[in-house]
């Protein structure tokens, strides 16, 4: 049987004192006159250090009003790049003394109204949301800050909250000019999102990319899929499978161009000789795919401790104006692109 945990009263008996000047010191605060000399603080501060005494989180929250607890809302379990933001959120959280509540919608829209509306009647202190269908959702996230909730939105500014957003054209521009000047005229699109209101800052780039290039947008070359792996297989399959397949293809995100490297593959194709293939986000595998993965570096764990630093800062500082952060990309080039074939 484990030793009895050490209680308020505990540490008032050993330091000669009453709970409630032991309650004082560590709130940090008294009420009215009472006073607390420095030598009776220093007993009480021993005995807890002596009885290793620690605070009832769940009872100072109460107390506080507040439930220490912060509400994340992610689209897809299966995906790298949202478990990285959770990393970062959970990072900033913990020094904080929070903890996080994680919700997923798997990109369905029921699901995620579901979740919101649940959240928002848990004891949660703040929400940091990465919806799919962020037009959809908009009144209940509205519904929820008008009641106090502060939210950091990540990816997207559909409502006056915080915001964290990632500013994916700068490098996304930068990626197209990389594929043209090695040759590329024939550049094909996975764009497999889960709501069409994401990714429009990489499609944008891609069309006025080419536009500069003097090149049309062939929508031969463009496949709006899903958002699974099997689902960036079966878009590079349809793709490749054309009488002019592109030469290179840019994809809206690594884990759907772990399934382009395979259906490549598996029609004889080497990459980049045969076919270029680059991503966006830089989840950990693309380093170690076969060959190494050209991406858009997203910094996911730093968009998480942004939007964890939003949301702890606003619960401390309601009237501040809204808070804005771009998180800036980077291009990081490897085997995956090369010089377009013959």
């Amino acid at each position: 049987m484990s030793a009895k945990r050490p209680t308020l009263a505990d540490v008032a008996r050993l330091a000669g004192v009453s709970t409630a000047t032991v309650s004082y010191v560590v709130n940090g605060q008294t009420h009215g006159k009472v006073i607390i000399s420095e030598e009776t603080r220093q007993r009480v501060l021993e005995g807890i250090k002596r009885l290793d005494y620690q605070p009832d989180a769940r009872a100072k929250s109460l107390r506080a009003g507040s439930s220490q607890l912060i509400g994340i809302l992610i689209p897809d379990m299966h995906n790298p790049h949202y478990w990285e933001i959770v990393e970062g959120v959970e990072e900033k959280a913990h020094q904080a003394g929070y903890e996080l509540l994680l919700s997923c919608t798997s990109l369905a829209l029921h699901r995620e109204q579901q979740a919101i509306d649940a959240l928002s009647r848990r004891r949660i202190d703040a929400l940091i949301a990465l919806p799919s269908f962020p037009e959809q959702s908009r009144e209940l996230l509205q519904a929820m800050a008008a009641r106090n909730y502060p939210i950091v939105m990540v990816g997207n500014d559909f409502i006056a909250t915080d915001t964290v957003v990632t500013g994916y054209e700068a490098q996304t521009r930068a990626l197209m000019a990389h594929l043209l000047g090695l040759g590329h005229l024939r550049i094909g699109f996975v764009f497999g999102v889960g709501s069409p209101a994401l990714g429009v800052n990489r499609w944008h780039a891609y069309v006025s990319s080419l536009a500069e290039a003097g090149l049309p947008v062939d929508e031969t070359l463009v496949d709006r899929c899903g958002v699974t792996i099997e689902d960036g297989y079966q878009a590079a399959r349809r793709l490749l499978a054309q009488p002019q397949p592109p030469t290179a293809l840019l994809v809206v995100n690594d884990l759907l161009a772990i399934g382009v490297l395979l259906a490549a593959a598996e029609q004889g194709l080497t990459v980049p000789d045969d076919l270029s293939v680059a991503g966006f986000d830089d989840i950990n595998l693309a380093a170690y795919l076969n060959p190494p993965l050209t991406t858009v570096r997203a910094h996911a764990k730093e968009i998480g401790r942004e939007a964890a630093r939003l949301a702890i800062t606003r619960l401390g500082a309601r009237t501040l104006p809204v808070q804005h952060v771009v998180v800036q990309p980077q291009l990081v080039l490897r085997a995956s692109t090369g010089p377009a074939p013959g």
